[in-house]
C-alpha cells in the first residue's frame, strides 16, 4: 500500500475548468482519514495552490514551481530553490530579442509578467501578477520563470526551449508544462527530487509513493515514484517518454480520484 499519493493539478486533479470537483473532495478525504499522505505537485504559484488546499480541506504538504517550493501542512517553507542571478539576466536579454514572447516570473510571493496580452489574457482565480519592466528586471528571489508565445505556438517555443539548453547547460532545468508553457527552474529542481525529500522526512522512500501527472514538468515524478500514472490527455511527448508507464482516464473524469477509490481506499 502506498503511503504518500502526489498529483499534478491542471489536466490532472482538476478538470479542464480547473476545479476539483465533489467526488475528487470527498475521495481525497477519504484518503486522509486513512492515514494517507496527499501532496499537491504542481507548477503554479505556492499562493494560488494555498487556496486550493484551503478549498480542500485537509493538511497537505505542497510542491509548487515545479518543485522550486515547498511548503509543510502549516504553510511554512521547508524548501525553496532560486534561479541564479546571472542565469535569470541571461535569459531575459535573450527573450527581448522575440517581441512575441510574454515572460513570467516567480518571485516569492509574487507573479510578475513583462507585459499583458489582450489575446491570452492572465487569469487565476486566486491570485493577481503584477508587471515588470523587462529592460531592468528583478533578479533575486525568482523561483520560476516560464514564457508563452502569443499566437500559442508550441513550435515557437521549442526552439526556444533548444536555445535555452543551450546557453545555460546544467544551470538550468527546462521543461513543458503544458505545450504553450515553457517553464525554466535552477537546475536539479523537479518535483521528482521535491517528492523525494518529503518522502525522506516523513520516514519513507519513493517506492511508497504513487504519482499522477499530464506534462513533460512531471516526468521526473512519474518516473521516480514507485508508481506513476499518465493521464489519458496527456501530450503525446509524456507518453513518448513514459512509454511503460500505465494511462488512466480524462481530467474531467476524475480519473485520478477513482483510480484512487479502486486502488488505495480501504
Amino acid at each position: 500500500m502506498y503511503k504518500i499519493a502526489a498529483s499534478d493539478l491542471d489536466g490532472t486533479l482538476l478538470t479542464s475548468e480547473h476545479q476539483i470537483l465533489p467526488f475528487t473532495k470527498q475521495v481525497l478525504t477519504q484518503l486522509h482519514r486513512q492515514g494517507t499522505d496527499f501532496i499537491f505537485a504542481t507548477g503554479r504559484h505556492h499562493i494560488d495552490v494555498a487556496h486550493m488546499r484551503k478549498q480542500l480541506g485537509i493538511p497537505a504538504f505542497m510542491i509548487t514551481s515545479n518543485g522550486a517550493r515547498v511548503h509543510n501542512c502549516e504553510n511554512e517553507i521547508i524548501f525553496k530553490r532560486n534561479i541564479a542571478p546571472d542565469v535569470i539576466k541571461g535569459m531575459i536579454e535573450m527573450f527581448q530579442s522575440d517581441p512575441e514572447i510574454q515572460v513570467h516570473l516567480y518571485r516569492n510571493d509574487d507573479w510578475l509578467i513583462s507585459k499583458e496580452d489582450p489575446n491570452n489574457p492572465c487569469k487565476q482565480e486566486n491570485f493577481s501578477y503584477g508587471l515588470f519592466d523587462i529592460n531592468n528586471p528583478p533578479l533575486e528571489n525568482i523561483a520560476k520563470i516560464f514564457i508563452k508565445h502569443q499566437d500559442q505556438n508550441h513550435e515557437k517555443l521549442v526552439i526556444w526551449e533548444n536555445k535555452i539548453k543551450a546557453a545555460f547547460p546544467g544551470q538550468t532545468h527546462v521543461t513543458f508544462s503544458s505545450p504553450n508553457c515553457l517553464e525554466m527552474m535552477d537546475g536539479g529542481v523537479s518535483k521528482g527530487h521535491a517528492l523525494d525529500a518529503i518522502a525522506k522526512m516523513k520516514g519513507y522512500a519513493l517506492k511508497d509513493c504513487i504519482a499522477f501527472g499530464d506534462g513533460m514538468n512531471d516526468f521526473e515524478m512519474l518516473s521516480m515514484a514507485g508508481k506513476g500514472l499518465v493521464m489519458g490527455s496527456a501530450h503525446h511527448k509524456v507518453k513518448s517518454a513514459l512509454p511503460n508507464h500505465e494511462i488512466i482516464g480524462h481530467c474531467d473524469e476524475e480519473a485520478v480520484a477513482h483510480y484512487l477509490v479502486k486502488h488505495l481506499l480501504e
